[in-house]
């Protein structure tokens, strides 16, 4: 190369003086920082476009709601009835008046004895008397028969009133009021756990925002056992996943009554709420 053209030449053409450019070398070399400028701005294009994508994305899912299940318990108590006043009883019945005593005389057996033997109080009545007398074991004062049902007398002359038998509790039968009722073993906190953990919201409740309380009624017997649950108030879409936590839930402890433990209803309020944020 002249020695003129040495100062304004590439170093490309310089390197290749005398050879062959055509051989492709000198062809990646010339186009290199071309070839590196549109790589750097295709990657730069395509992470904008990833962040602007980001961006959009973001924006637009924060219009959604954020829907997260809360479950929270109730006790039974806090719904609240209303109470019916109590009518005073009604005033008691007066007591009939006692039948009027009816003259009775002493009936004696007969027996042979001496006359002189007899005493006042064993001989027998006269005919006349007993007419309107009625016969009896004891010798009373009263009004003459005419017709009246004297009243049974005992062998002391007194009456004997039989005291009501009393009437013995079936225990074997399902209480709906005790003393003490039915409860998750460890009380309202370990219910609760119990809860948080088995409890699965309904996807389709999820979906049309249905939330309520659900009311199960079941049988806890002697032994803890539940049976016969079934809902008996709250949304339809939330009944059969509260009915299926208390088929799960194990054996209960048993209501008391009178210090045994029976067999008795139970009412289980269990609430579903959805969260907004």
């Amino acid at each position: 190369m002249e020695v003129n053209k040495i100062l304004s030449a590439d170093i490309l053409d310089i390197i290749f003086e005398g050879k062959n450019k055509e051989y492709g070398a000198y062809e990646l070399r010339k186009t290199y920082n071309k070839r590196l400028s549109v790589a750097l701005i295709s990657v730069a294009a395509l992470c904008l476009l990833l962040f602007v994508g980001y961006i959009l994305a973001n924006s637009l899912g924060n219009k959604d709601e954020k829907k997260e299940m809360v479950v929270q318990d109730v006790q039974l108590e806090e719904i609240k009835q209303e109470e019916k006043k109590e009518e005073p009883p009604p005033p008691p019945p007066p007591k009939p008046p006692e039948p009027p005593k009816v003259e009775m005389a002493k009936f004696t057996p007969p027996k042979i004895v001496k006359d002189e033997d007899v005493k006042e109080d064993e001989k027998p009545p006269e005919v006349e008397k007993l007419e309107e007398t009625k016969i009896g074991t004891a010798n009373q004062e009263g009004i003459k028969d005419e017709g009246i049902v004297a009243p049974p007398v005992t062998d002391n002359g007194t009456g004997v009133v039989e005291a009501p038998k009393k009437v013995e509790e079936d225990w074997d039968k399902t209480f709906t009021k005790v003393e003490i009722e039915s409860e998750y073993p460890g009380g309202m906190a370990a219910w609760q756990r119990y809860l948080n953990k088995s409890l699965r919201y309904p996807q389709d409740a999820i979906d049309n925002e249905i939330q309520g309380t659900v009311v199960v009624q079941f049988v806890v017997d002697k032994e803890g056992n539940v049976s016969n649950v079934e809902a008996i108030s709250g949304p339809n879409e939330l009944r059969d996943e509260a009915i299926r936590v208390i088929k799960k839930s194990g054996k209960w402890t048993p209501a008391v009554q009178n210090g045994r433990q029976v067999k008795s209803y139970k009412k289980q309020p269990i609430v579903f709420r959805l969260q907004t944020d």
